[in-house]
């Protein structure tokens, strides 16, 4: 036997062994390389929130059911509600704060703004131009923006 037979019969021998690790290590293979080709191509910038025109709807909707809450509402269900609405409304303001490049105080992960700096935040968004409601509640001393 010379050296070709022999490697024709390891070739026999071991193609169903390298088309079995063919067949379940090539996805592997191909997503790795996918992936290193992805990580090489340049990324356009992408957006650090939602668009500044949902955030100041969103911001107008809680508003308006903040004032909704205060006039309507149990004084027990109401605490709990405004509650929730003013921590929404301090996220929603805090990140169009951000989006608008305006100072704003950094609440801590389980915090939540104090009305006073709800306030002044809500009117720092308005002088910058931020559409809100004429009327916000108890958010300033008249009621207004």
């Amino acid at each position: 036997m010379d050296f070709w037979d022999v490697a024709k019969l390891a070739l026999i021998v071991a193609t169903p062994t390298l088309l079995g690790a063919l067949v379940i290590y090539a996805p592997k293979w191909c997503g790795a390389v996918a992936d290193r080709w992805e990580a090489a191509r340049p990324r356009p910038p992408a957006p650090y929130g939602p668009p500044i025109e949902q955030l100041a709807a969103d911001l107008r909707r809680l508003l308006r059911l903040h004032s909704e809450l205060t006039a309507s509402a149990h004084l027990a269900m109401r605490a709990h509600r405004l509650w929730a609405v003013e921590a929404a409304i301090g996220t929603r303001a805090v990140e169009a704060a951000r989006a608008l490049g305006l100072p704003h105080p950094e609440p801590g992960r389980h915090d939540t703004l104090t009305r006073r700096q709800l306030h002044d935040l809500l009117m720092r968004l308005a002088a910058a131009g931020l559409v809100l409601p004429a009327k916000v509640g108890p958010f300033t001393s008249d009621g207004r923006i």
